[in-house]
């Protein structure tokens, strides 16, 4: 039996976190394709079609898939006869600097997103550790590893109840997978943790998402488990609600439901729900002692024919360097745009600090007047690059800010991804002003539009720091226009119905 190097554990981490940033698994490319070539709502293909183009640019440009590298979160199986050479680090150490040179790495930095203190001054680490490590002892002389990178996307929308024994399962996540909304970029794959305690079943919810997608052959031969017939139940009613890619209305919302279970309290059934979104990101590997792991790349070959091209004939062109407010207002829902000229940025911790800076009475750094706003943090740009994968980030986190901004920085319209809540609608609504949808999941196809880029205020807040781009026909939809009308909602509720196999009313009651 060889002994396991310390060194061949942290470059096989290392390598794994590289590898997984801009290779999709195969599993799912090939799943996603299917879904493209069913689908039959314009808007979802165009947006699948988006996905799947981003996914074979970054496996031919070795560039990430999103902007939001992930969280890094890493499964062991330690085998119980398994030997160290030498070894000085403990293993979360070892994890940590696997990581660390990942998303350091000079021809591939990754976007470190981890924040130390996060109840309180909430501090870039910069180098995205810690990890988050979960180990099994087991029979055996090796480790086998499982690395992944979560985006913060679909963590937030994480959900879990403690449900009554004689609560229906399927119930509770028809009915909580709606109020999800598309934030965690749609089409994906949704993992339900059952039973155990409230935190086994998170872990066994983020877990199940680690198996391959099966559901094609699964439907093929039949369930054999009561697990798996919730996994063939759910999957069909999900995509039953019509939600469909990016939110925007259609026949795919998820491309497999993965189910665990676990024996649980009489007095208890936990149920926990984690989708894995459109930025679908994880390995598998074994150590033996023989050297650091052999990751494989696919071959692109592999990748869907689809190529998704800009739509010069049904959209329309904007200048950004000339938008006026009745420009603005005269865009209605669903329409699709390409923005060329100059446009900000700016998320969470910029506009708290505007906020900031407004009730001090001080000038803020940069005029917002007549301006669009983009909800990103991008990756650092290498080579020739303006900017690296900058795809949206989800726009309801700005909700509590729209008002402000659009009434009192002269700002005009935004853009992000997913739906937004009352409050930004009626704030949108009461100033004539418009929301944009870019594609989430689509960083680097996304970026190829942006042709300039330069840190116009808050460089301290890095990768959350007020840029300004220069742009060339990026490519965005109206998702919520002036008159207060959002796409994300009346396109699911039409697919909903166009699908016929939930009641319109029981998801959308009197809206419709």
């Amino acid at each position: 039996m060889a002994a396991i190097r310390q060194e061949d554990l942290i470059q096989s981490i290392a390598d794994a976190f590289q590898y997984i940033s801009y290779y999709h698994p195969l599993d799912f490319i090939t799943a996603l394709g299917e879904a493209y070539a069913r689908e039959e709502s314009p808007a979802a293909k165009d947006a699948i079609a988006q996905i799947l183009t981003n996914s074979r640019l970054s496996a031919e440009g070795h560039r990430p898939v999103c902007q939001d590298t992930g969280i890094g979160t890493v499964f062991l199986k330690v085998g119980m006869n398994a030997q160290w050479a030498g070894a000085t680090m403990s293993i979360q150490e070892m994890v940590n600097e696997g990581v660390r040179r990942a998303y350091t790495d000079p021809v591939n930095p990754l976007r470190a997103s981890v924040l130390a203190d996060p109840a309180g001054k909430r501090r870039n680490t910069r180098d995205n550790t810690p990890a988050i490590v979960y180990y099994e002892i087991v029979p055996g002389d090796g480790i086998e590893v499982i690395c992944a990178a979560k985006g913060g996307g679909s963590e937030a929308k994480a959900k879990f109840a403690m449900l009554n024994p004689s609560d229906d399962v399927v119930e509770w996540v028809l009915k909580t997978v709606p109020q999800m909304g598309a934030g965690w970029c749609p089409p994906g794959i949704i993992g339900i943790g059952i039973g155990g305690t409230p935190e086994k079943a998170m872990l066994m919810a983020k877990e199940s998402l680690m198996a391959p997608i099966d559901m094609r052959e699964l439907k093929a031969r039949g369930a054999k488990t009561r697990a798996e017939e919730l996994r063939l139940e759910l999957y069909e009613k999900i995509n039953a609600l019509g939600i469909g890619a990016q939110g925007l209305g259609g026949l795919t919302t998820v491309l497999d439901v993965k189910v665990l279970d676990y024996p649980t309290h009489a007095a208890n059934l936990p149920v926990a729900m984690i989708p894995n979104c459109a930025a679908t990101r994880h390995i598998h590997f074994h150590l033996d002692g023989s050297g650091p792991a052999r990751l494989e790349p696919p071959k692109l070959a592999d990748w869907p024919a689809v190529t998704w091209t800009a739509d010069t004939q049904s959209a329309t062109r904007v200048d950004l360097n000339t938008l006026t407010r009745a420009q603005v207002s005269s865009w209605k829902v669903g329409q699709k745009l390409l923005l060329n000229g100059k446009m900000l940025t700016g998320r969470d911790a910029a506009h708290k600090r505007i906020q900031s800076m407004l009730d001090k009475g001080e000038k803020l750094p940069v005029d917002f007047t007549n301006r669009v706003i983009y909800y990103v943090g991008p990756v650092d740009p290498v080579g020739d690059e303006a900017v690296g994968p900058a795809g949206p980030t989800t726009a309801t986190r700005m909700d509590k800010f729209t008002r402000m901004m659009l009434e009192k920085t002269g700002l005009i319209s935004m853009v992000g991804k997913s739906e937004r809540g009352s409050a930004a609608i009626e704030a949108i609504r009461d100033n004539q002003s418009a929301y944009l949808m870019a594609v989430g999941g689509a960083a680097y196809l996304v970026a190829k539009a942006i042709r300039a880029a330069r840190v116009v205020a808050f460089e301290d807040l890095g990768m959350e720091a007020i840029y300004e781009f220069d742009l060339v026909d990026m490519p965005v939809t109206v998702a919520v226009d002036s008159t207060g009308t959002s796409l994300h909602t009346i396109g699911p509720m039409e697919w909903c119905r166009k699908i016929g196999k939930i009641p319109v009313d029981a998801l959308f009651g009197n809206k419709h």
